[in-house]
């Protein structure tokens, strides 16, 4: 059989996600981010982080920390006692990454789809590491794909694989369903997240309505969710600089010529983007947390890194 081979800035490549693992020292979703970084509050982070379970009560040791002093033991023994505590290792981790239609466009050095892929893949790796559960939700033109959150190495390169398939059916034909709609994506997330879970939505968030908004500030009552826009900045603006433009989807073509017609479609542009990021800001900062948005330059793991405060 032979092997196809893609380009690695239009399509994923497999070992490339599988390498990311290697990368992950420097990125961090639990509670020991350092303070100053955009995710630090009071406990060092504004995520859940992991719950704790109660292991045993003991004898005070040098070194303990006072605030676990069980007060009521100590008073009845005359002898300081601790309640000790072991940190749950079953927090589920749910990566919604979108491989739409949409994300198959770059007008600089990397796809959309490919952007959200690695991102992806790179967290996948980090949860793993931080032993807990990771699964994934992939947002492809027929719809949905659930995953169910799994703590092994196995089930991630399965995940991985599922994820570069869908990547790797991406092209200048490809348009999405109906099921493909950002409400059918959301309707799977409710369905498959449960109570405690952290949410990490990777999208450029095509298709999102105040609708979607609403049944994501449900989704954050109990769960933590963190939001990525990836976006390209012909999404933004044209450049003036050409006279003449033929923008299409695959099924459509709008041929755009002349300095008027450019800079109407240019404010269109600016004011959709604008809007969806306001959103999305609005709904992170009721949390504390940032909106973080990654591009299409090239440097999207090491912002991404930089945007968590823990790039270096």
């Amino acid at each position: 059989m032979v092997q196809v081979s893609h380009d690695e800035r239009i399509h994923c490549q497999y070992q490339r996600l599988v390498q990311l693992q290697g990368q992950v020292g420097s990125l961090s979703f639990l509670p020991k981010l350092t303070a100053g970084t955009l995710l630090s509050g009071r406990h060092h982070s504004l995520f859940r982080g992991r719950g704790l379970n109660f292991e045993e009560l003991r004898h005070y040791k040098r070194g303990d920390d006072i605030r676990n002093l069980d007060w009521k033991v100590t008073l009845r023994t005359g002898k300081p006692h601790v309640r000790a505590y072991t940190e749950e290792k079953d927090r589920n981790v749910i990566i919604c990454v979108d491989q739409r239609a949409s994300l198959f466009f770059s007008s600089a050095e990397v796809m959309k789809s490919v952007v959200a892929a690695e991102i992806a893949a790179l967290s996948a790796w980090r949860v793993l590491k931080d032993g807990d559960r990771v699964g994934f939700v992939i947002a492809t033109p027929s719809g949905p794909q659930w995953h169910k959150p799994q703590r092994s190495r196995a089930h991630l390169l399965h995940h991985l694989k599922h994820l570069t398939d869908a990547n790797q059916a991406l092209n200048v034909r490809c348009h999405d369903d109906e099921n493909a709609s950002f409400s059918h994506l959301m309707t799977a997330l409710r369905r498959s997240v449960t109570k405690g879970s952290m949410v990490i939505i990777l999208s450029d968030w095509h298709g999102v309505s105040q609708m979607d908004i609403e049944a994501l500030k449900q989704l954050q009552i109990h769960n933590d969710v963190l939001t990525v826009m990836i976006s390209d900045e012909f999404e933004q603006s044209l450049p003036a600089s050409t006279s003449l433009w033929v923008l299409g989807d695959g099924q459509h073509q709008l041929n755009l010529g002349g300095a008027n017609q450019i800079q109407k479609a240019s404010r269109g542009l600016a004011q959709h983007q604008t809007m969806k990021k306001s959103q999305l800001v609005r709904l992170m900062a009721s949390k504390g947390l940032p909106l973080i948005c990654l591009g299409t330059k090239g440097d999207h793991l090491a912002q991404f890194k930089r945007e968590m405060g823990t790039g270096r």
